[in-house]
């Protein structure tokens, strides 16, 4: 005999009054169905909505040594901007080149891609929004988004308030892997034009905004457009443009390593990819950062040395390169209208003089590794 109390009917807490709506969350899956399918290939099999994406990887049999690479990472404070402009429809893509373009990194193509979604509320339009520019992100990427989760956390977090994460796996036939093994003395380093500010920095760029008074709906003369629309420009997805060079007959083997500069700047991620005793010396002079990099520095009174280690400064993807090789990769990302241009060179770190200028400074052991390190010398053209 059933002994528990029975609530009457009408007066029990249910889980909607708990505060989650599963028929929002429903609603949500509908809504972003057809752009998730849209990055579907004759790999991706069954659909939205199963346990569990599954693709088909038979053509890694046609490798020698298939290494598969991954990564994950989400968007930071900058869904703060996309919340107050509301506006969520970017910061999908913003997900998509942090996370492929790490894998990029190591040489590997992306394969497929899942994404997770805290809310405190599930809001349908907004939760399809932000899937849709994961979406379109991954078909920049050439990568297939296969699955996700959208999880309401309602009492944990308020209702308008939301994070995002994803994860990415690829890969790369093992003599074809990227690092710092296959850097030599005399490489060219390639700096490749950001977007603008990506995906870090955002508790620097909000904290400046906030102490100067501004308003994300105010227009910027030198942006052309109001602040809250220049600082949710997506971030860059550099990962189909470097696997045209990877695989272009002009540029094979010229690319040793890349480096994608995301938090700590540029200094500090491409230290990461050189090896003991050698240095890349990067000269500020070869490119000018964009507008909003400096209004920052301005607006904050930002020391540059702390600015250069938060942003990325104008430079989003950093690559290694054969010096013979060099012009037929910068014709390859210019064939694809991606600026780039050499900042620099890998010279022995023995070499490196002593700094003579406070901006002139020495980057080594960053993020963990130990390898070379990295010399910022000279000063951005307009820069005092």
């Amino acid at each position: 005999m059933n002994t528990t109390p029975q609530p009457a009917p009408g007066s029990g807490i249910t889980y909607a009054a708990a505060g989650v709506d599963t028929a929002a969350g429903d609603r949500a899956v509908e809504l972003m169905k057809e752009a998730v399918a849209a990055t579907h290939g004759p790999t991706v099999l069954g659909g939205i909505g199963a346990f569990a994406g599954l693709v088909d990887v038979s053509a890694l049999r046609d490798y020698r040594r298939p290494l598969l690479a991954s990564s994950t990472d989400g968007v930071g404070t900058k869904i703060a901007i996309a919340r107050a402009m509301d506006v969520h429809d970017t910061i999908g893509r913003d997900l998509v080149g942090m996370v492929v373009d790490d894998i990029i990194v190591v040489g590997a193509a992306p394969l497929a891609m899942t994404d997770y979604i805290a809310c405190g509320a599930v809001v349908p339009e907004r939760i399809a929004d932000i899937v849709r520019g994961i979406a379109e992100g991954c078909t920049l990427a050439g990568c297939a988004l296969v699955g996700g989760e959208t999880a309401e956390h309602p009492g944990l977090m308020s209702p308008e308030d939301y994070d995002v994460a994803g994860a990415a796996v690829g890969v790369v036939e093992a003599d074809a892997l990227l690092g710092p093994e296959r850097v030599r003395q005399g490489d060219v380093v390639i700096g490749m034009d950001a977007s603008g500010l990506h995906s870090n920095g955002y508790s620097l760029v909000r904290a400046v905004v906030s102490a100067a008074g501004l308003t994300l709906d105010q227009d910027i003369e030198d942006f052309g457009r109001t602040l809250g629309e220049e600082l949710l420009e997506p971030t860059r997805i550099y990962t189909a443009d470097l696997l045209a060079v990877l695989g272009d007959t002009r540029t094979g083997g010229a690319v040793h390593a890349l480096s994608h500069v995301t938090g700590g700047g540029l200094a500090a991620n491409l230290a990461r990819v050189m090896p003991r005793g050698l240095a890349a010396r990067v000269d500020r002079a070869t490119w000018e950062p964009g507008a909003v990099f400096g209004h920052v520095a301005r607006w904050g009174e930002v020391p540059q040395l702390d600015l250069e280690g938060t942003l990325n400064m104008g430079i989003g993807m950093v690559a290694l390169v054969a010096p013979e090789q060099a012009d037929a990769v910068l014709a390859v990302l210019a064939e694809r209208g991606l600026g780039a241009r050499v900042i620099g060179e890998v010279v022995g770190e023995e070499t490196l003089p002593e700094p003579g200028h406070p901006l002139e400074h020495v980057v080594t052991g960053a993020k963990g590794v130990e390898g070379g390190a990295v010399l910022l010398v000279g000063q951005h053209p307009g820069w005092a």
